[in-house]
């Protein structure tokens, strides 16, 4: 089996593992045994855990926030790019991504990751709400709304409730339509 192990495999299994188990779970024994390979397989690919640790937060990094933004930036329509993105949010792996987060308060290289991927999101919601909104202050605001309610909905301890999610993330999309933000205030 170990022959059809890849490396992406082993980058899907860290993610699978941080969460289910949070960054606290993710070691070397758990990924080989979810793959059913041993700890020579992992070498294979990997000199040592701290190389597939920087090279598993940068596989997440490519593959849950840059490339989504690539194929965002395909569509034409800003309206229909926000609904997207705001779709792909509601699928990320929301406990792989709260574990990132715990991990990066501790590993500085971590962190800068983590906020490279904040800012990417930021910048994303923020052009094509822009489009959509015509203010860059509005833009901004609504952005940043959109951000806080990924991070908080991943970072709270309460049981996970998608369904609250995805309604939430439509209450968001009806402010955009609706001409909510004109009476927003400026809080700069």
């Amino acid at each position: 089996m170990g022959g059809s192990i890849t490396r992406e495999a082993y980058f899907d299994t860290g993610l699978a593992v941080l969460s289910d188990q949070g960054y606290g779970g993710l070691k070397l024994a758990e990924v080989c045994q979810r793959l059913g390979v041993t700890t020579g397989s992992f070498y294979h690919y990997f000199s040592n855990w701290s190389a597939y640790s920087r090279e598993l937060v940068a596989y997440w990094h490519q593959n849950r926030t840059s490339r989504l933004i690539d194929a965002a930036r395909v569509e034409p329509d800003p309206r229909r790019r926000v609904e997207w993105l705001i779709k792909e949010a509601l699928a990320l792996p929301h406990g792989a991504e709260a574990a990132i987060r715990v991990w990066s308060s501790i590993d500085p290289e971590v962190h800068a990751i983590q906020s490279a991927v904040d800012r990417q999101r930021f910048e994303i919601m923020r052009e094509s709400s822009l489009e959509v909104l015509g203010n860059q202050r509005h833009a901004d605001l609504f952005a940043a709304w959109s951000l806080y309610i990924l991070i908080g909905y991943e970072q709270a301890t309460l049981p996970p409730n998608d369904d609250a999610l995805r309604w939430i993330a439509n209450q968001m999309l009806a402010a955009l339509d609706s001409g909510l933000f004109a009476s927003a205030p400026d809080t700069r």
